[in-house]
């Protein structure tokens, strides 16, 4: 869903060639698919997003303190704004290419981007995706979070809970100099290990100065393959596990609601990382 560029690592002009340089030079000249220097964020502006994750985190926590059966979704969205707010930051998803909302909440069988409504009501054994984005001093921010409502039945409780275990499979899976696939594939394997489906149309991304950013972070794939994991970049892991097909739809009436094609239930966890030279830190929870 977001641009593909070729990108090309281009030395500081006029200074001599980093240890940095000369390793993402090496594999641009195998002909791997590198960052442009613009992807790599500076200490100041990883700061930056650090403060925005931090705003980013205290919504969610917020929104499960206070989720529950017999809550609408607009009551979410309210609660999301009004603290986002209140704390000098913008939500991020309000009017972005029209979305309508502060947050997206997406129910069963919706995938993501679904739009709170006053006449959605949360019930008894319902599971939702929380999905919140902050801008903050103009950094950006992005995590979402499972919450099963009540008592479900078995078969959700698994798919909420290996979909938390993909997001970390995934995060293990990325390393400095290592490539997006390897992640895609850490998740792939997992989830099908358990008799679920990644979706492939969604992905998650680059952040931080802007929503959406290169890379893409597709969820599924193989070793090897994407963009080189370079330390100072800033992306989201966010798989999206399905209990039945990975095939989705967008409902036609509001062009944003992404939903199972077999209207069986989905689940995604997010998170917010910089690669570093050890591996990720998370930025937001």
């Amino acid at each position: 869903m977001f641009r593909r560029i070729r990108h090309n690592w281009r030395p500081v002009k006029g200074q001599p060639l980093t240890e940095l340089d000369k390793k993402v030079l090496y594999y641009q000249n195998k002909g791997c698919l590198v960052p442009s220097r613009h992807l790599i964020k500076t200490p100041e502006q990883i700061e930056g997003i650090r403060r925005s994750g931090v705003v980013n985190t205290g919504v969610l926590d917020l929104v499960e303190s206070k989720i529950r059966a017999g809550m609408s979704t607009a009551e979410i969205d309210k609660l999301v704004y009004d603290y986002t707010v209140s704390h000098g930051a913008i939500p991020a998803p309000l009017n972005y290419e029209g979305f309508p909302k502060s947050v997206c909440t997406s129910i069963n069988e919706v995938v993501c981007h679904g739009i709170p409504s006053d006449d959605e009501i949360l019930e008894e054994g319902d599971i939702i995706n929380v999905d919140v984005s902050t801008i903050l001093d103009g950094y950006y921010s992005d995590a979402s979070r499972m919450f099963i409502i009540g008592k479900t039945t078995p078969e959700k409780e698994k798919l909420v809970r290996v979909t938390k275990e993909c997001l970390q499979i995934g995060m293990e899976a990325a390393r400095p100099f290592g490539f997006v696939g390897d992640i895609g594939h850490a998740i792939q394997k997992h989830a099908e290990k358990h008799g679920f489906s990644v979706v492939r149309d969604l992905c998650g991304h680059g952040v931080g100065l802007e929503f959406h950013e290169d890379p893409d972070v597709e969820h599924f794939g193989k070793k090897g393959t994407g963009m080189l994991l370079v330390p100072g970049m800033v992306f989201t892991i966010e798989p999206m596990i399905n209990m039945g097909t990975y095939r989705v739809f967008v409902d036609e009436e509001d062009g944003w609601t992404v939903m199972t094609e077999d209207e069986l239930p989905s689940a995604q966890w997010e998170h917010t990382f910089v690669m570093t030279e050890n591996g990720l830190e998370i930025l937001t929870y």
